[in-house]
């Protein structure tokens, strides 16, 4: 039999027990017909208009590159911030009025570009662009510089400052782990000058050492943050410094405290990113750190559990956007564009599943990058720090 006539008789019924009941509400069995009569007949139809899933245009961005030229506009960032003493801010404790005083003397290398741990980067910045193109426009004014900074007796005043025990957390572990790089590079640098360099910089280099093995064995949890305290940054830098300095000590510790923090992780939680000032992914900074310290195998396991969209091939992260760059927080999240790149471009290097994620790179530097040149001081003094690291994973082989 027809279902509609079926439903019909079904309406006739209850009709008529509406017309012979005072105890049932009209309404109610006005609406119930309705429902048994017309309900069904779009659960009928709804396979027949259910269409095929609609294929996703993903925007094809162009690689980056990585020129002279560019270079040559990249290093008057840090040229023009790692001697400007003001604006700074401290960020150690003071213990006592004779701790008020002007950053330069307790750093006379690291006093410039607003911070410590920026000026630090921004040595990074001058040693990376110098060894890749060593015919710059700037070449000796920075290695003068370099030269006039980086002096035994310098370093020994900056080791001074870190020896006190009131300073034993100043810059942990984002401080730390850049200064780690720095002494990376020159170790990298197959230049006469950049082996003195490396010398000079070297007890600096071992109390942050020693200082990242009295820490890490004490924390119990790691920090998941998308700025300077995030756990995963720091250890990530600490682990290539220690892989190239072969110091299996400290790679061993790392090893151990990365899979200790996050092996379990699963399903981490990316679409709550960013936060308003992030300019680390606290999901990407731990898939950085664990593609180190994990075999591949190992490795694309632990993906498939803590970030398995990313293998899809029309997989879409939307950029950070800046509303104001002259604010020191906002501009941020222009780190973050860069910062989530160098691990999308890390991936797609390693790995063919990872392959489509070099184009989510190139989307995220293609919205930062123009805007690093000419930009106020609150990004320009650490910004291009953070391209070139992005630039340099694309393109280093």
């Amino acid at each position: 039999m027809n279902s509609f006539f079926i439903r019909a008789f079904v309406v006739f019924i209850f009709n008529y027990l509406y017309v012979n009941s005072l105890f049932m509400n009209k309404s109610y069995i006005l609406c119930f017909s309705l429902v048994l009569l017309f309900g069904c007949k779009k659960n009928q139809n709804e396979s027949v208009k259910i269409s095929k899933k609609e294929e996703i245009s993903v925007q094809k961005f162009p690689q980056p590159t990585f020129t002279l030229a560019q270079a040559n506009k990249l290093i008057e960032l840090p040229l023009h911030c790692v001697g400007a003493e003001y604006p700074y801010k401290p960020g150690e404790t003071l213990e006592s009025e004779k701790d008020l005083v002007a950053p330069i003397s307790v750093h006379p290398i690291f006093y410039g570009c607003f911070d410590w741990h920026s000026a630090v980067h921004g040595y990074w910045s001058m040693v990376t662009l110098i060894k890749q193109f060593p015919e710059i426009d700037r070449a000796a004014d920075v290695r003068k510089l370099l030269k006039d900074k980086i002096t035994v007796e310098n370093v020994k005043t900056e080791v001074a400052f870190f020896e006190k025990s009131i300073n034993k957390s100043f810059e942990r572990t984002y401080g730390w782990a850049w200064l780690l790089k720095l002494s990376e590079e020159l170790h990298n640098w197959n230049d006469p000058m950049a082996e003195e360099l490396e010398q000079n910089l070297k007890p600096l280099a071992d109390i942050i050492v020693l200082r990242y093995k009295e820490f890490l064995p004490k924390l119990n949890y790691p920090i998941r943050v998308g700025e300077h305290t995030n756990t995963a940054f720091g250890l990530t830098l600490a682990y290539d410094y220690a892989e190239t300095m072969n110091d299996l000590e400290l790679k061993q510790l790392i090893e151990k405290r990365a899979k200790d923090f996050y092996f379990n992780d699963e399903n981490c939680p990316i679409t709550w990113e960013p936060s308003g000032y992030d300019f680390f992914s606290p999901c990407l900074e731990e898939v950085d750190i664990m593609q180190r310290v994990l075999s591949s195998e190992d490795f694309m396991g632990w993906m498939d559990t803590f970030l398995p969209q990313l293998a899809n091939q029309n997989y879409h992260l939307k950029v950070g956007e800046v509303s104001d760059r002259t604010d020191g927080k906002l501009v941020h999240l222009d780190g973050l564009n860069f910062s989530r790149a160098w691990v999308f471009y890390g991936l797609a290097k390693e790995f063919t599943k990872y392959k489509h994620l070099q184009n989510l790179a190139n989307e995220h530097i293609a919205y930062s990058y123009p805007n690093l040149v000419g930009d106020s001081y609150e990004g320009g003094h650490w910004l291009g720090s953070f391209a070139i690291y992005a630039l340099n994973m694309l393109h280093e082989k």
